[in-house]
């Protein structure tokens, strides 16, 4: 019998949420709509493999995974009738979180798919009922309520931009008024850096430190402990950039490679606080 050795940072951990996309969803997708409904035929060609661990794969399986979990917070109107500083926008790219409560929903991973063979799609009102679960389940394991009710009281989308406008600074005092000093936020990169073959979530504890690295005084004494290159990860996060627009200004493969150096500097950043009795 063949055995099949998938790393853990491959993007072939996403089939399953590929899989479980109902046709018209699918077929919006250029990339993910050519690939054959049968993971051993992927497994099997070196060509396809590629196809699904290339940028493009990975971009439309986030949009196509956060389009699936949108519709779940109940904000009304689409996905993409927000705009990408918006909380609740940011929270449905939460995508190694839905990949793991659909696992646990419905036993759908890698073995399950390669046992199949051809996976037959799902009807649409079952996506919708399943993803109804599994975003209800994620809103309460991760206890999100709190941020969603403070984010609807926000009047537009614009409220969330970078910009340090009064209602936005509003908007933080409320949500981290809800939220402990060490609260770890699920975004939409965590889960990407695991021993196991499936996406599990891991907790992004990086939102937290980022605000408050802006704003002390003391953390010039923090980046002199930085490398020139975590320095300019740090400085770009601060920024707002995503992590795979960080690594495509750095020059990474992948935006893994930039998820763990901000792992480590966040894991220096509390060091540091505990060091100053912050």
């Amino acid at each position: 019998m063949t055995q099949y050795k998938i790393p853990a940072d491959s993007n072939l951990r996403y089939m399953p949420l590929v899989y479980f996309l109902p046709k018209d969803l699918l077929y919006k997708f250029p990339t993910l709509r050519t690939l054959p409904r049968n993971l051993r035929k992927i497994l099997e060609s070196e060509i396809l493999t590629e196809q699904v661990n290339s940028d493009l794969f990975l971009n439309e399986i986030m949009d196509a995974g956060a389009a699936l979990a949108f519709p779940h917070f109940d904000f009304g109107g689409w996905k993409e009738h927000y705009t990408g500083y918006c909380p609740v926008w940011q929270l449905s790219y939460a995508i190694p979180l839905w990949l793991d409560l659909l696992d646990k929903e419905i036993d759908l991973n890698l073995q399950t798919l390669f046992d199949l063979g051809v996976v037959p799609f799902f009807q649409p009102n079952y996506v919708f009922m399943i993803m109804e679960r599994v975003v209800g389940r994620g809103i309460y394991e991760q206890n999100w309520q709190p941020i969603l009710d403070v984010v609807r009281e926000m009047p537009c989308d614009e409220d969330f931009e970078k910009w340090d406008t009064n209602v936005r600074k509003s908007f933080r005092r409320k949500w981290y008024h809800t939220r402990s000093k060490r609260f770890q936020f699920e975004s939409l990169e965590s889960g990407l850096d695991n021993g196991d073959f499936s996406a599990l979530q891991v907790a992004d504890n990086t939102a937290d430190f980022c605000e408050s690295v802006e704003g002390e005084d003391y953390v010039e004494r923090f980046k002199m402990r930085l490398s020139q290159k975590d320095m300019e990860i740090l400085e770009l996060r601060v920024n707002g950039h995503t992590y795979e627009e960080i690594a495509d200004k750095l020059g990474y493969k992948n935006h893994s490679g930039v998820l763990k150096r901000m792992r480590i500097i966040a894991e220096l950043f509390e060091k540091h606080e505990d060091e100053n009795n912050i």
